[in-house]
């Protein structure tokens, strides 16, 4: 019994060394060979750059996880996006990822409640030569998406819509968000496998703000399979991320 705890203990405190690491793959040796042989050789160095500075802030782990960036970063070639939208920014790892996919004329609607965690990467997206892709807003992205669907000529508009925000308001998002993405158009909802508490017990042991929001990621994952509006696909990339697309 001794041996097996031991190793259990090692094993524990081997996992999640890469900062902001948020991979549900079960074998850290795993993830480590994915990133240094597919993510870490072709991550351009901006992001690089982006994602050493971010390591060292002291929530690190908000960070979109570097494959997750790889990710977005290809997807929005394939569907040839143009413009875009981005519920919570952190540092900017994601929005970095999505404007260097953008064609010179792609447009980025940028949301977060915190400037000075956006300022902080805002040199290294500057330096990139993509910032002027980017209109960030400070504050709530509630208002800003009313605003939005008021006004129908924003009805469709968007090829490609990212969140990674407050967990409690994504069904809320979601409501509004699919009257602005255009048909055949993608939603993109960050940390949908939370952590992998989805499947928890009820009486795991989590941490709070894991406890707090998994309720509302179920609820989400829940409205999302019935929603006949959107085909789905749920993906263990990062902390899971769930694809939207309208069909109509």
């Amino acid at each position: 019994m001794a041996t097996n705890t031991t190793q259990e203990q090692q094993s524990e405190a081997g996992r999640h060394q890469e900062v902001g690491h948020k991979s549900l793959l079960q074998s850290d040796a795993l993830y480590q060979y994915m990133l240094e042989t597919s993510v870490y050789p072709r991550e351009p160095e901006p992001m690089k750059e982006l994602r050493e500075l971010t390591a060292k802030h002291p929530w690190n782990l908000m960070t979109t996880s570097a494959d997750e960036g790889q990710f977005l970063n290809m997807l929005l070639k394939l569907i040839n996006a143009k413009n875009t939208m981005e519920i919570g920014v952190y540092t900017g790892y994601s929005l970095l990822a999505t404007a260097l996919a953008l064609p010179d004329d792609g447009k980025i609607l940028a949301m977060d409640i915190n400037r000075e965690n956006y300022e902080l990467g805002l040199p290294v997206i500057q330096k990139a030569g993509v910032a002027h892709k980017i209109e960030f807003k400070e504050g709530p992205a509630m208002p800003v998406l009313d605003k939005l669907v008021e006004d129908e000529k924003n009805h469709g508009s968007y090829d490609f819509i990212f969140v990674d925000a407050d967990k409690d308001n994504y069904l809320n998002y979601h409501k509004r968000l699919i009257e602005l993405v255009k048909v055949g158009g993608l939603i993109g909802y960050d940390n949908t496998l939370w952590n992998g508490s989805v499947v928890a017990p009820p009486d795991a042991p989590l941490r709070k703000y894991v406890r707090y929001y998994r309720d509302f990621v179920l609820e989400l994952n829940k409205a999302l399979a019935v929603d006949p509006r959107i085909e789905i696909c749920m993906l263990p990339v990062g902390d899971g991320i769930t694809l939207c697309r309208r069909v109509k």
